[in-house]
């Protein structure tokens, strides 16, 4: 099939270009050629910014369309508009997040989205300006863009936390990098606490095979397929990092009064006591597993994730997680409680 992948080999598109190259398909990207330009040399490259320049896709046929970088309403509708008469199927990487009701144990995909106003969505003109109070929302109306333009023929993937090699956002690299360093780790909140994310690689493979089908409609994708606990995530980590830490676990309200942010500050970590905490662990994915979706291993996630890391710059800049200072002191004023 004629592939194109609207995005560049950053996260998400390193492994869904692997895949569907592997899978004989013929993959083009549009982009802005910024990111990994010389990766993948047998795929034709498309050069354009989706907020001002869609010139190189005109007159352009494909398959299918996967539009894994889409944040504005306006920028959506205006690719999907141009690609609409073009394309059989539209893939739109969308999020959980898109749900009103953020506190619901098990969200399905029929439930309540969240709104925005017309003049929030006005005020909002650049990716720069998503804040986590509109990002859902806006990613709500992209939906119905592709949707609007893409009638029999959208694909809506909502997908929870994604982890794995070449993530920027270190929401998950944090425990991979923190845990072979050994020593006592702050562990937050209750290790009984259900947690989900996916492996972007079975993002990317359980995408490619619900499109390589046509098949249509919306889908959570996250994980795992059972119940996890952060307990059993930070104790398996451990041990496939080399087992050198001991976790301490503080609760919530005191690690809050040390001022650490939670889900950055100490990533997949919710106070209880915020409603995101049940929805961010226990999203339903029953559809999307019987439609194909596999999720590996964890052990396999956290491997390839901590071999990744472990080649990093050490100057790389980490956008999540504690100092180990900072760390340091919460642990020596929990130990004196």
């Amino acid at each position: 099939m004629k592939l194109l992948l609207i995005g560049g080999p950053r996260f998400l598109g390193y492994p869904l270009i692997e895949a569907a190259l592997k899978a004989g398909h013929n993959v083009t990207t549009f982009n802005r050629g910024r990111t990994n330009p010389d990766q993948f040399p047998q795929v034709e490259k498309l050069l354009g910014d989706r907020e001002q320049d869609l010139s190189a896709l005109t007159g352009r046929s494909f398959d299918i369309v996967i539009d894994t970088c889409g944040y504005l309403p306006g920028a959506v509708r205006q690719t999907a508009s141009l690609l609409a008469g073009s394309a059989r199927l539209y893939v739109f990487i969308s999020t959980i997040s898109v749900y009103a009701d953020q506190g619901k144990t098990g969200l399905v995909e029929e439930d309540e989205l969240a709104t925005i106003s017309e003049e929030e969505v006005e005020k909002t003109s650049s990716p720069r300006e998503i804040s986590p109070e509109n990002y859902g929302p806006l990613k709500a109306l992209c939906e119905k863009e592709v949707q609007a333009q893409f009638s029999d023929g959208a694909l809506i993937i909502r997908p929870g936390l994604i982890v794995g090699p070449y993530d920027p956002s270190d929401r998950f690299t944090y425990w991979v990098h923190r845990l072979p360093q050994g020593g006592e780790v702050l562990a937050p909140g209750s290790p009984a606490r259900p947690v989900q994310f996916i492996d972007v690689r079975d993002l990317a493979e359980g995408t490619l095979r619900l499109a390589e089908k046509l098949e249509t409609g919306v889908f959570n994708f996250t994980g795992p397929d059972y119940t996890l606990t952060m307990g059993v995530f930070l104790e398996e980590s451990n041990r496939v990092c080399g087992g050198n830490a001991h976790l301490t676990w503080g609760d919530d309200q005191f690690i809050l009064d040390e001022k650490i942010m939670p889900w950055l500050g100490l990533p997949l970590w919710i106070p209880a006591s915020d409603p995101m905490s049940r929805a961010l662990g226990a999203t339903n994915i029953t559809k999307a597993l019987s439609k194909g979706l596999t999720i590996r291993p964890l052990a396999e996630t956290v491997r390839a994730t901590f071999e990744w890391d472990r080649v990093r710059p050490s100057e790389v800049l980490r956008y999540a997680g504690i100092s180990l200072d900072k760390e340091r002191e919460v642990l020596e004023a929990w130990n004196k409680k």
